[in-house]
């Protein structure tokens, strides 16, 4: 199972893609994505073309914050298709390829770059040091080398960030008041990624506290993640809590598993919950990118994104999947529904 982002909350659909790595070509619809990329001129105070936004992906297809982008820039009175086209660029799960298909895109003509994370942020920067670069679903830009100060980037870059590594620990606490009997959760991740390397520091820290066994599984590969994931075991595990980035399709297997076996899951985002995720908590990357296209509005406009102040998404949400927790014959506590920002049924 390959893992395909969507967020029925925010109106994207699960869709199943081309084969091999390129553009998304969606049908447009009114809430839909127009996935194009034409050569043309740079940005201009007066141009007759619409603004070309790339976005870059290691997911199978757009994430919940393209369309969240998308509204944003409608609200502020951007026409699609006719202001803007949004180009979704997807390296299916290998964030290896993501220094080449930037550069690729760089010479397709993009204006400007929109990252849906911090490894398709540095990739961005390998490639250009002209072209604007918006990224969105980023902890800790500064620590990661992205940009030089919040208050001023500095480079071609700018963008969103989220509270996602502050919202660890409360995340796994979270799980266990979910699950009061919680005692061994697995916590697959990328050796080489170095979001999720933290992540498993801090839920190493976490799991201690709370007196659980966190079983850490750092994983190299996709063929290494698909095999660990299949060789789990319900007797050994109580839970498993995925992580946040979708390369090595790590949040796919997981999803595999929670399916197959019927063991609980948590996740950072909401649009795992509808393929079987039981609850998730972190930041709403819909929300997100409504918040990053006043970032592009801007640089539209004629700012230069090293000097736009980097914003802080406060935002963050718990979503309760309830028809999972039927299907898995687990009674949430009342006290914890109570905390749930939202409740699918």
């Amino acid at each position: 199972m390959r893992h395909e982002p969507s967020d029925r909350h925010c109106g994207c659909t699960t869709r199943k893609q081309p084969r091999g790595r390129g553009w998304l070509w969606p049908a447009v619809t009114l809430l839909a994505l127009l996935v194009c990329l034409l050569p043309g001129a740079a940005l201009a105070d007066k141009r007759e073309a619409p603004v070309r936004i790339g976005v870059l992906t290691v997911s199978w297809g757009p994430p919940p914050g393209v369309m969240g982008l998308i509204e944003g820039l409608v609200a502020l009175g951007y026409r699609e298709n006719e202001d803007f086209v949004i180009g979704v660029r997807f390296t299916q799960g290998d964030s290896a390829v993501l220094p080449a298909v930037a550069r690729e895109m760089v010479r397709d003509g993009v204006d400007i770059f929109f990252c849906t994370g911090e490894s398709e942020a540095k990739a961005a920067q390998q490639a250009t040091t002209t072209h604007p670069i918006v990224f969105g679903a980023v902890s800790d830009p500064v620590e990661q080398g992205l940009i030089q100060s919040y208050a001023r980037p500095g480079g071609n870059i700018t963008g969103v960030t989220d509270l996602d590594m502050e919202l660890s620990a409360k995340r796994l606490q979270l799980f266990t008041e979910l699950l009061p009997g919680l005692k061994r959760v697995l916590f697959p991740y990328n050796v080489n990624n170095e979001h999720q390397a933290t992540n498993a520091r801090q839920y190493r820290a976490a799991a201690q506290r709370l007196g659980i066994a966190l079983v850490e599984r750092p994983l190299h590969t996709m063929e290494e993640a698909r095999d660990a994931l299949a060789g789990v075991q319900k007797a050994d595990i109580d839970g498993i809590l995925a992580p946040r980035n979708v390369d090595l399709n790590i949040p796919g297997f997981v999803l595999e598993a929670t399916t197959r076996l019927g063991i609980p899951s948590m996740f950072v985002a909401a649009f795992y919950l509808q393929d079987g995720g039981l609850a998730s908590y972190g930041p709403s990357w819909f929300a997100g990118g409504r918040q990053i296209a006043r970032l592009v509005d801007k640089i539209i406009k004629g700012a230069n994104p090293g000097e736009i102040p980097v914003e802080v998404d406060n935002y963050f949400e718990l979503v309760i999947n309830l028809k999972v927790a039927k299907a898995l014959g687990i009674t949430i506590p009342p006290e914890v529904l109570y905390q749930a920002d939202r409740i699918l049924r």
